[in-house]
């Protein structure tokens, strides 16, 4: 009678530890620690191209801070909401050809925006990993932004699209309507990501983008003349007609009606490079 009380004793014994086994197995499965996005923070500079800067030059550059989030679809890929401010600007002083340095405009302006992107790694990509924690990545998406261009008369500062500079608004230009300070653009770029620790990403990227507008410089098309924009009772020339063509300052004035004055078969266009830093977020999974 000993033996079958101490068989089952033993499978009593067998069975709770199996069963101990299984729950601790299930309970880290459970408890599976899994990357699903981070939130972080660039900062670099922006560049604008366009009718002012038609060579590409990067001689501008000028300040970009943003904050996103990116969610993990999986280890490839991401889909991210990047803001940023940055500003962009430009001037005729730092262009070669004669035409443009003597029609002596310029410009700069504040710029808010939001992107939509979607990233895709070229390695794995998984943080915490020894060996899988770099990879260049692209993106691709789209923006909307505000921008709203000034220049400067005499030390004050004038927002330009009020005035309109090249006969917007005036019974003169019908046709020519005060462009809108809200465009969208189209995005394309790519960088290199690092995970320095189970929490910190590092990277650095470079994003250009394809404007739907032709006057982030409010320059585009054709000089409206002097008889758009009438003297003041003094007779001095108003700051619209004294800010459309600046080329006086340089010798005789070039801003005849109808001279071309910005290329409007082309959209402006800006980039922005930057470093990136970003704390990971993590949840527990089940992978039964």
């Amino acid at each position: 009678m000993l033996k079958p009380i101490l068989y089952s004793k033993y499978i009593v014994f067998i069975w709770l530890v199996s069963a101990g086994c299984l729950f601790a197995e299930r309970a880290a499965a459970q408890n599976e620690l899994e990357y699903v996005g981070e939130l972080g923070f660039s900062v670099g500079g922006a560049q604008y191209f366009g009718d002012l800067n038609t060579r590409g030059a990067l001689n501008t550059l000028k300040p970009a801070i943003g904050i996103y989030y990116r969610k993990y679809m999986n280890d490839y890929v991401g889909l991210r909401a990047h803001a940023r401010f940055m500003q962009l600007g430009y001037s005729d002083v730092y262009n070669k050809n004669e035409f443009q340095n003597r029609r002596n405009l310029s410009f700069n302006t504040n710029l808010w925006e939001l992107s939509l992107q979607g990233d895709f790694n070229f390695f794995r990509f998984e943080p915490g990993s020894l060996y899988e924690r770099f990879s260049p990545y692209l993106t691709g998406g789209a923006s909307i932004f505000h921008y709203n261009p000034y220049a400067y008369l005499n030390g004050v500062k004038y927002f330009l699209q009020p005035l309109g500079t090249e006969g917007q608004g005036t019974a003169l230009y019908p046709d020519r309507k005060p462009y809108s300070l809200v465009s969208y653009a189209w995005l394309i770029g790519g960088g290199f990501k690092y995970n320095i620790s189970k929490k910190v990403n590092v990277g650095l990227e470079a994003l250009y983008r394809f404007t739907q507008t032709d006057y982030l410089d409010d320059v585009s098309t054709t000089y409206a003349g002097p008889a758009a924009f009438p003297a003041l009772p003094s007779s001095q020339p108003t700051v619209a007609a004294q800010l459309q063509d600046r080329s006086s300052v340089k010798g005789s004035p070039i801003g005849v009606i109808g001279r071309q004055r910005g290329n409007s078969r082309d959209k402006d266009q800006f980039v922005t490079i930057e470093l990136t830093i970003s704390i990971l977020f993590t949840s527990y999974n089940c992978k039964f």
